[in-house]
């Protein structure tokens, strides 16, 4: 999209759809779905890759870095001392400033432990890192992580692979008061409704991989997440009618056309 950029601390893309590189049936159609996607932003899970041989890895291997801007994520991490470990070596293995830092507390729902996320954001903040943090949908802890240092929050929408959408709106919608820096819908989104559901209120931008890597047709579905998210983005900037209990007729009923 061009009528605006998402700029995450020092960074700016076209696109608002950020793209995991998990699960995909191939490396091959890895590649052809972010393509498809016209992702800028893919994040890769650390302790998933050679960072050493990058040229080899079956992973970084395919992702054109002209093309492609790296996430590096911490994911699998439990605690704030581990994900920060796992940081610094990304970025001494040739990263960038940038980290999706997720601290998990529990193995079932893989929920975040945001007493260690707070912890691990404040130390990487303080070393320099662009630190996108995946948190859950509590608008209080999304203003402690914007406090922290945050470069943005990046609330589940539902539980990581659970394709089940947008599960509480009204927390989205209340972290998108709470706090200044931009909201990123991370998790939990399953088809392309879902997408243009999370964009429509308000937020910048959305992060998905199971939804597209576990489809039928990734290729086609990375295609249809990037028309809801552009969708989504252009009503919400467009502004939609207000709901009404009854009906309004389409058509003026007394009068020229245009007339009120």
């Amino acid at each position: 999209m061009t009528e605006e950029m998402l700029t995450i601390g020092r960074y700016s893309f076209r696109s608002r759809l950020i793209m995991g590189t998990g699960k995909y049936p191939t490396p091959q159609i890895m590649q052809e779905a972010l393509e498809a996607s016209q992702t800028e932003l893919v994040t890769v899970a650390l302790r998933r890759v050679d960072l050493k041989n990058r040229q080899a890895d079956p992973v970084l291997g395919f992702l054109d870095p002209k093309r492609y801007t790296i996430l590096p994520n911490t994911a699998g991490c439990t605690t704030a001392e581990e994900a920060i470990r796992t940081a610094r070596l990304s970025r001494a293995s040739g990263g960038s400033d940038l980290i999706k830092l997720e601290v998990i507390g529990d193995p079932k729902t893989l929920m975040p432990d945001t007493l260690g996320l707070l912890e691990a954001t404040r130390a990487l903040v303080q070393e320099g890192f662009t630190v996108l943090p995946y948190t859950n949908d509590d608008p209080v802890m999304a203003r402690r992580l914007e406090e922290a240092g945050a470069a943005c929050v990046m609330p589940l929408a539902a539980p990581i692979g659970s394709g089940q959408g947008v599960l509480n709106p009204l927390n989205i919608q209340f972290i998108l008061e709470a706090v200044k820096i931009p909201v990123i819908v991370d998790a939990g989104v399953g088809t392309a409704s879902d997408a243009a559901v999370a964009m429509e209120l308000g937020v910048e931008g959305v992060l998905m991989n199971t939804g597209v890597a576990g489809a039928r047709d990734p290729v086609r579905m990375a295609r249809g997440m990037r028309l809801a998210v552009e969708a989504g983005r252009l009503a919400y900037l467009a502004g939609r009618i207000p709901k009404k209990t009854y009906a309004s007729p389409s058509s003026p009923q007394t009068g020229k056309v245009g007339s009120r």
